[in-house]
């Protein structure tokens, strides 16, 4: 709004009017100005630094004991199978035994039809008398003819047949009693038993059914469980290397024949086994050969035709590299390398080439030597040929989980600028309120 002058005030020359508010103006803008040049150099101190080296978790390569175990599938198979078939033709009358139980050897299964075989019996029983009856007749002929020959009262030629006569009928006994046996031998048939002991299969036949002698389908079958038998296949190159560490001429002594048994639930059975043969003959089209090994079942768990997976400790590797494999990637050319922090804290890459994996560890054949930094954390931030900062493995992890505390302290100074600007602009109000307030002066 525009000044009113008072009369005195017009009276004066131009010159000599003083503006109240004029030093008050000019002293805000020279505390404008200072605080410009205080910001000026406050930026100019805080300019960014120089990044630090990150920091890569690594671990110290050392040599221990590695166990040569092998992991390879296998199939269960029983130790002993027997196909139940007749050996007799006729009609099955009933089944004697319960499916899926265990048998024994000898014990009885089926019952066939026996009428016709114990007619056959009856009939070369019969035939058997006959022929000892006439071998009876025979001798006493033979005996008289002798006495007479001695007398000189028969001539011998009658005597010889006579005698010819007897041994004929005892080989006509012998014929009989073979017939007989036969015969009783096709009437037990007619009773099929158990050959072995073992868990039986369901019967593909029920009472009433017409089977024949040597038939193709076989009534049912009898399996021995305990022990169990493990197929495992396995290349010809690696069977030569397990055959050296079983018989103890490779290096690291001599190995051990006993397997474990995976299932397939990834559970471990809780009996060992042995490896008891392998095969003699390399499979052409495969280039494999078939390890066989023991299993003791005595609770019925493992079944025939089960897959499963047997770990079978070859030998000891002694003092083998091993690293954990997150320290280990593959190029593109699918070659394992490693970054390894050398002198300087300078990270170089390393090509390694590796034996096989234990566990979640590689064994490393070459490209590592024990005392080498591996870094294994941090990876992704850092590049070969770059400075890092080495820290133990973990240790990353534990000052992560101590940050929250720092989250807090971060939190204090927060409040205390707002508290600052607080003030700061109720100065501000103040300042400007005063000269407000000379000029209503």
């Amino acid at each position: 709004m525009p000044k009113i002058l008072t009369p005195r005030a017009r009276a004066l020359p131009a010159s000599s009017r003083v503006t109240p508010a004029r030093p008050a103006t000019a002293a805000l803008l020279v505390a404008v100005a200072a605080t410009l040049l205080a910001a000026g150099c406050g930026e100019k101190k805080s300019a960014p630094a120089k990044p630090a080296p990150p920091e890569v978790g690594v671990v110290i390569v050392g040599t221990q004991d590695a166990p040569l175990a092998l992991e390879l599938p296998g199939r269960l198979s029983a130790s002993q199978v027997a196909e139940i078939r007749p050996q007799v033709s006729g009609i099955v009358q009933k089944r004697l035994f319960e499916e899926g139980t265990t048998v024994r050897a000898g014990q009885a299964l089926y019952q066939l039809d026996a009428a016709t075989y114990e007619a056959e019996r009856a009939r070369t029983a019969a035939a058997l008398q006959k022929a000892e009856a006439q071998v009876a007749v025979a001798r006493t002929r033979a005996e008289r003819d002798a006495e007479l020959l001695k007398a000189d009262a028969l001539s011998r030629q009658s005597a010889d047949d006579s005698a010819s006569a007897l041994r004929q009928a005892q080989a006509d006994v012998a014929v009989a009693r073979a017939a007989l046996d036969a015969a009783r031998v096709q009437l037990d048939r007619t009773r099929i038993v158990a050959p072995i002991s073992g868990r039986i299969e369901v019967s593909t036949v029920t009472a009433g059914a017409l089977v024949t002698a040597n038939q193709t389908q076989a009534l049912t079958t009898v399996q021995q469980l305990d022990p169990m038998h493990v197929d495992i296949v396995q290349s010809s190159a690696e069977i030569l290397q397990l055959r050296r560490q079983l018989e103890g001429e490779g290096p690291n002594g001599k190995g051990s024949r006993q397997i474990r048994v995976l299932l397939e639930d990834g559970s471990e059975f809780p009996h060992a086994g042995t490896l008891q043969v392998s095969g003699v003959t390399v499979d052409r089209g495969t280039g494999a050969v078939t390890l066989r090994a023991v299993v003791p079942n005595p609770g019925g768990m493992l079944m025939p035709g089960m897959v499963v997976r047997a770990r079978l400790l070859a030998g000891v590797d002694r003092d083998a590299i091993v690293v954990p494999q997150q320290g280990v990637t593959r190029s593109p050319t699918g070659e394992a390398t490693a970054l390894v922090v050398g002198e300087g804290n300078k990270t170089e890459l390393r090509r390694l080439v590796l034996k096989r994996a234990l566990g979640n560890q590689w064994v490393v054949a070459s490209g590592l030597k024990p005392g080498d930094k591996l870094a294994v954390e941090g990876l992704q931030r850092v590049r070969p040929n770059q400075v890092v900062t080495p820290v133990p493995a973990g240790a990353s992890k534990k000052k992560g989980a101590d940050k929250p505390g720092a989250a807090a302290a971060a939190s204090g100074p927060s409040g205390g600028s707002g508290g600052s600007g607080g003030s700061a602009a109720s100065g501000a109000s103040g300042a400007a309120a005063g000269p407000a307030a000379g000029g209503s002066r």
